[in-house]
């Protein structure tokens, strides 16, 4: 338990009672702050007794608060610190600051009475408890005058020097620090004012407060003191200016604002605050004042021609009664009171878009009441249009047009007519006229697209929908209604309304026939667009028309031909190896791109596992060599399909003969006659369009071979002749299409003249009907 000394430190009545065993005492004396294990002194020494005996007797401290900070070293007799001592925690301003306890030996028991005293040591400086000191003065204060200050506290024992000595103020121009005693000793702090203040130059003091002990080496403590000078009312208002000018002009209407007026009162608060009027004697009667702000505005009617000039007195007051005055001069300005008048006598409304320039539109008369130069007129269009006004005479205008114009691009024009006098200001008036402009038939049709593509799928139903075309026309009304024609043309000797016809109203495509892509693939159609106007005007645009192919057409065999009469067999020797090429199956499809691409597939054979057909070439090739026990007669059935959705096939029988000589063969041979799963129909017209074809290249070499020798034998007999044999025209056979459904033309005729110079030939190209075609020259 600890106990805190004082000079009456009590003892237990145990040591009352045995203060008469008490042998001896010895006293020391420490600083405070010691660190743990210092020595306080020599305990054997000091109470005269023997180290050994000291040890045996089994010497301890005994106390009831102190021992917590000594303790007793029993090996060398001395008496060390246990604990750090802070003398103000333990003793507080309680001087001299002693702890008290008692060594007590055994065998016989002797008790020796210890005194430690406790010196103190500068370990704390002053110290105030707030953080900052605010004050308010007024600015009337006088010198002399006493301000109470919070005083610093120093831990610190009073007595000696290490306690709170002095204070110290800075700055300390207007102020100074005193220290005074009460009568009951204690101390306190005070400010005395050395110099009056004036808030107008300075509103706010900042000092520092600063106390110092008489240690060694010195500590002290700071404070900030924050004064706050009060205002009072020792300061009149000013103006800023003694003399205030202005000019307005006339007619100014009430309210508008003249000037404003301003002075400035170094006093704070309320003491700062100006108000503003008007002398007495002053025209209040046409002007206002903001009392609080000082404005002027005008508060009746000015007239120049009353008065060029007007003279007033302003006064600002402050609260306290303070005073001052300024002179106010206002000129007046003659304004040009009258506007332009605008008076519109006729108007064309509306006019055609076609009208030349210089075509009057409208008749204007514009006065102004006003003389002199307020009265003169100037008269001008604001906007950039291809208008303008001419001067017709003294006061009368005329609104003409200036550029072509074009109700496409603008149909209709407010055209704001504005009249401006020559006054300063000037003074102008507006006048808007809506002007609008008939349509002409002057644009034609324009379609969206310069050329436009379609795509039909063949085996198209007649009558369907293929396209549509569209056209705008800028005019209006039935200028602007369209009409959609086909253009009739030939194309490959038919005309074009066989093939497309359209709606006059909508422009949509319809097709007139079913297509056919292995006949066309594809043409061109010449669609007119004509308005409604008058004369009418139209445009054209080419349509491009492209059939696309369908699956339409199955494979056709070409090799090996099939015959209902005779069968055709392919040998195969016995010898043959793997990959030995037995034929090879050649079929064509009339359909395009993936609908023409062909496969081959063995659909069944006479033995499987002999032979094998490429899928894309069509070779019959070996898989294994071929052995003495495979059959003599092989009959292959070969599937051709194309590429296209749904697919389309045709199948070929192939037969094959594994022999090794040319009689057995023919053994063999005559067992094929009689077979009929062969495609007889499809021979037939293969056959006969090989025929056809062999028959036409045929009269093709011939009419080469005939034209060939029509001009060897003009050449002779120009040079025979000297060149004077007329030209004689050359027609070549006529050629015409089985049925009308083939790749040749109906009828065509050509016109060839030939001279010894090639240069100069000409062929000339006849239209079914005898007109013309075209002509096309050769080099």
């Amino acid at each position: 338990i600890k106990i805190r000394m004082t000079n009456d430190l009590r003892f237990p009545l145990f040591f009352s009672l045995l203060a008469s065993a008490v042998y001896g005492q010895v006293s020391y004396s420490i600083a405070e702050e010691m660190s743990q294990g210092s020595l306080v002194g020599n305990v054997v020494q000091g109470l005269g007794l023997d180290l050994r005996r000291f040890q045996l007797r089994n010497a301890r401290i005994y106390t009831a608060d102190s021992a917590e900070y000594m303790e007793l070293d029993r090996e060398r007799g001395l008496l060390l610190i246990k604990e750090r001592i802070d003398r103000e925690s333990l003793c507080g301003k309680t001087s001299p600051c002693t702890l008290h306890f008692q060594i007590i030996l055994e065998n016989p028991m002797e008790f020796f009475r210890v005194t430690v005293e406790i010196t103190d040591i500068n370990d704390n400086p002053p110290n105030f408890m707030k953080n900052e000191i605010r004050l308010e003065i007024s600015e009337s204060a006088l010198p002399g005058a006493r301000f109470l200050l919070e005083k610093a506290v120093d831990p610190d024992v009073d007595v000696g020097t290490n306690s709170l000595q002095t204070y110290k103020l800075h700055p300390a121009d207007h102020f100074n620090v005193k220290i005074l005693s009460r009568l009951d000793g204690t101390k306190y702090v005070e400010m005395v004012l050395q110099t009056t203040l004036d808030r107008e130059k300075q509103e706010e003091h900042k000092l520092v407060l600063t106390a110092y002990d008489g240690g060694n080496p010195q500590k002290s403590g700071s404070i900030n003191v924050k004064i706050l000078v009060l205002d009072v009312n020792d300061n009149a208002p000013i103006f800023l200016q003694t003399v205030y000018k202005a000019s307005i002009l006339e007619n100014s209407a009430k309210g508008t604002r003249v000037l404003q007026v301003s002075a400035t009162d170094a006093d704070k608060g309320a003491n700062g605050e100006v108000t503003y009027a008007f002398s007495r004697g002053s025209l209040s009667d046409l002007f206002d004042i903001n009392t609080l702000t000082g404005e002027i505005t005008v508060g009746a009617l000015i007239d120049f021609e009353t008065s060029k000039q007007y003279e007033i007195n302003v006064e600002a007051k402050d609260k306290g009664g303070f005073t001052d005055s300024s002179k106010i001069l206002i000129d007046i300005i003659d304004v040009n009171d009258n506007a332009p008048v605008i008076t519109l006598m006729s108007f064309s409304n509306p006019i055609p878009e076609d009208s030349a320039p210089g075509t009057v539109i409208a008749m204007l008369n514009i006065k102004d009441l006003d003389s002199g130069k307020n009265g003169q007129i100037k008269c001008f269009i604001n906007q950039d249009f291809p208008f303008r006004i001419k001067l017709s005479s003294s006061n009368f205008y005329s609104l003409i047009t200036d550029h072509v114009l074009d109700r496409e691009k603008i149909s209709q024009y407010n055209i704001t007519i504005t009249a401006v006098d020559e006054g300063s200001p000037p003074y102008s008036t507006n006048k808007t006229v809506t002007l609008k402009l008939s349509d002409v038939n002057d644009n034609a049709p324009l379609f969206k697209q310069k050329s436009y593509s379609a795509h039909v799928l063949e085996n198209n139903a007649p009558g369907a929908s293929i396209f549509a075309v569209s056209a705008a026309d800028a005019d209006s009304g039935n200028n602007a209604h369209i009409s959609y024609f086909l253009v009739d043309k030939d194309i490959s000797g038919v005309t074009a309304s066989s093939y497309i016809s359209i709606n006059a109203e909508n422009g949509v495509l319809h097709a007139v026939r079913s297509f056919d892509f292995e006949q066309i693939k594809e043409f061109q159609v010449s669609i007119k667009a004509q308005d409604g106007g008058s004369p009418p005007l139209s445009s054209n645009v080419t349509v491009k028309i492209s059939i696309q192919d369908q699956n339409d057409n199955a494979p056709q065999i070409l090799y090996p031909v099939q015959s209902g009469t005779s069968a055709v067999a392919e040998m195969v020797p016995r010898s043959a190896e793997v990959g030995y090429l037995v034929t090879k199956v050649v079929a064509v499809d009339v359909d395009s791109g993936q609908n023409s691409w062909l496969s081959y597939k063995l659909l069944k054979a006479t033995d499987r596992a002999l032979f094998e057909v490429g899928l894309q070439t069509g070779e019959i090739r070996t898989v294994r060599p071929v052995s003495d026990k495979d059959a003599v007669k092989q009959k292959l059935t070969v599937v051709v399909e194309d590429n296209g959705h749904p697919a389309r096939s045709a199948t070929v029988n192939v037969n094959v003969v594994v022999a090794d000589s040319f009689p057995e063969v023919l053994s063999e041979f005559s067992d094929f006659t009689h077979d009929k799963d062969y495609n007889d129909n499809l021979t037939f017209y293969l056959i006969l369009a090989l025929a056809v074809v062999s028959f036409l290249f045929i009269v093709s070499i011939m009419s080469i071979i005939s034209v060939k020798c029509y001009r060897w034998r003009r050449e002779q007999m120009f040079y025979k002749s000297g060149g004077n044999l007329p030209v004689i025209p050359y027609y070549p056979p006529l050629y015409a299409d089985m049925g009308g459904t083939g790749t040749l033309q109906r009828v065509y005729n050509y016109e060839v003249c030939g001279t010894t110079d090639s240069r100069k030939s000409d062929m000339k190209y006849i239209r079914p009907d005898g007109r013309n075609q075209g002509n096309v020259e050769q080099d």
